[in-house]
């Protein structure tokens, strides 16, 4: 009955363990699109080559703030090859991407929570 119990209780321990593993590391928090130029496009890493950018978000600042123009920056990875290529095609075009944003980071798949997934449109800026 001992065995049996110990058996039980570290099934229920492994079970949420890999629960936890799964939420904090594969189960999709949010999904969106971003849209603005792209400022650069990078494969890169120490043991994991990821794809790696950064998008620029223009825009205008609240009155109380001054006014001004200001800009976000939105940086994200990228785990499909044929996005990266579509990206590294469109580099300082104005693009909209969409994006899935994790809990947190695998070294496999980039060091932002934000991995692109596909390209909705990409136009030239002009010059």
């Amino acid at each position: 009955m001992k065995t049996r119990t110990k058996t039980i209780i570290l099934l229920v321990v492994l079970i949420l363990l890999a629960g936890l593993f799964y939420q904090r590391y594969f189960f999709v928090f949010g999904e969106g699109a971003k849209a603005g130029t792209m400022n650069y496009f990078v494969k890169k890493g120490y043991m994991f080559k990821t794809y790696e950018g950064r998008l620029i978000q223009t825009g205008i600042r609240a009155p109380a703030q001054g006014g001004s123009i200001s800009s976000n920056e939105f940086i994200f990875s990228v785990t499909d090859e044929k996005v990266a290529q579509e990206l590294s095609k469109n580099a300082g075009s104005y693009l909209e991407l969409h994006y899935k944003e994790y809990l947190h980071a695998l070294p496999w798949r980039g060091v932002s929570v934000f991995v692109v997934d596909s390209v909705l449109s990409a136009k030239p800026v002009a010059q």
